[in-house]
């Protein structure tokens, strides 16, 4: 970490004591605990944040936002997780409003950009299809001109909390060229058009955070367009470009280090502790020295950055280690607690009775972390592309 400034010590010092102040503890505890917060938790959370103007963090002060230093943002990143709150929601602020700045038109900025800046509108990111997860040139989903709209018919999938949304930006096929890119347009869908069906995905952790979203002859205005039609790749992939190093979270992998070593460390029913076990302690050495490498990789892009320059193909190694190592973490402490891990809901926690020895806190959710964690290696880029990226940009092969 470089050395701060006065002015970034005071900016961390002044975010601190707001979370102290601000963050509800029901909604610190569910995070700490690895759980998932209600939409009525997170909105409350964002009010605040938004009359600090520090809902859209990473936004300038040009387009309303704090106009921090990409220091700050990091320092951001690092506090709210450090301190148990929720991150911001990135499909909004660091996806939907950067796109609509950028390439949308007066009107729709006018229409849409408050409503993210006060944490008003919920958004959801129409990409992943059946047929077209990391390969999202083949997105399939049409969008045929039909005097003023587009009629769009075909299917979205894993698509988070569109069941909270109110709106979507999506990619849609307008046209089938040579080029498979260049036949791809970039809409923005009002979630409450007749035709759209959203369906839940519950994942094997019994949390609902994905869906499926069905699209049935659904008008959409050709003026929720973003851009020129045929150019939504281009949008695409200005939204994509920050994504890899912001699903690496140092704190959060240091929260996790911390709960396996609570787990190897508290006595058993019989009064041995796991760390005095060699296999587990070599299994804990080993985890600790990774998360020291991989801060050192996080350094080194942050350097970059604050240099002036952007994160290089680098960062796609930083996603790889980052993600194996969360997952790795969650399985360790899996077989730390073993039987203790079972019971992961909350209320099932507190009212099962069990003749095992206590279980952490965090003992209601690790079965569920780990659960959830096995998607990591893909979310954000799957490592076997950003293994590509490496080969390719890096050692040149």
């Amino acid at each position: 970490m470089p050395k701060l400034s006065p002015a970034d010590q005071a900016f961390v010092a002044d975010l601190r004591a707001f979370i102290a102040e601000n963050l509800d503890p029901d909604l610190r505890a569910v995070v700490a605990a690895g759980g998932h917060p209600t939409k009525a938790q997170l909105k409350a959370w964002e009010h605040g944040l938004a009359t600090r103007n520090w809902l859209v963090y990473t936004w300038s002060a040009e387009h309303g936002g704090p106009g921090l230093t990409p220091l700050q943002q990091f320092l951001f990143d690092q506090t709210i997780a450090e301190m148990h709150a929720p991150s911001n929601n990135g499909l909004a602020i660091k996806m939907a409003g950067p796109v609509i700045r950028e390439f949308g038109n007066p009107e729709q900025k006018a229409q849409h950009l408050p409503g993210i800046l006060q944490g008003t509108v919920n958004w959801c990111q129409g990409y992943s299809e059946p047929g077209a997860g990391s390969d999202l040139a083949a997105v399939a989903t049409r969008a045929e001109a039909d005097g003023n709209d587009y009629i769009v018919n075909g299917q979205k999938i894993w698509t988070s909390y569109a069941h909270w949304a109110d709106w979507m930006f999506m990619l849609v096929r307008t046209s089938q060229e040579a080029k498979r890119q260049s036949g791809i347009t970039f809409l923005l869908v009002d979630m409450r058009t007749p035709g759209i069906t959203v369906r839940p995905i519950v994942a094997s952790d019994g949390h609902h955070g994905f869906n499926e979203v069905f699209f049935d002859n659904v008008r959409v205005p050709q003026s929720n367009r973003i851009g020129e039609e045929g150019k939504g790749w281009t949008y695409a992939k200005f939204l994509l470009s920050n994504e890899r190093l912001g699903v690496v979270s140092l704190p959060g992998i240091r929260h996790a280090l911390a709960r396996a070593e609570a787990a190897v460390t508290r006595p058993l029913a019989d009064g041995s502790r796991l760390i005095d076990d060699v296999d587990f302690t070599n299994r804990l050495v080993d985890l600790k020295v990774r998360l020291r490498a991989l801060e050192g990789w996080v350094k080194q892009s942050l350097d970059e950055l604050l240099e002036g320059g952007k994160p290089g193909p680098e960062v796609s190694m930083v996603k790889i280690r980052g993600t194996e190592l969360n997952q790795d973490l969650a399985e360790f402490t899996m077989d730390a607690l073993a039987y203790d891990a079972l019971p992961y809901d909350f209320e099932q926690a507190a009212s099962v009775a069990r003749d095992i020895a206590p279980t952490p806190d965090f003992g209601t959710t690790v079965t569920a972390g780990y659960l959830y964690r096995r998607a990591f290696t893909i979310l954000g880029g799957s490592t076997e592309v950003q293994k590509n990226i490496v080969s390719k940009a890096i050692l040149g092969l």
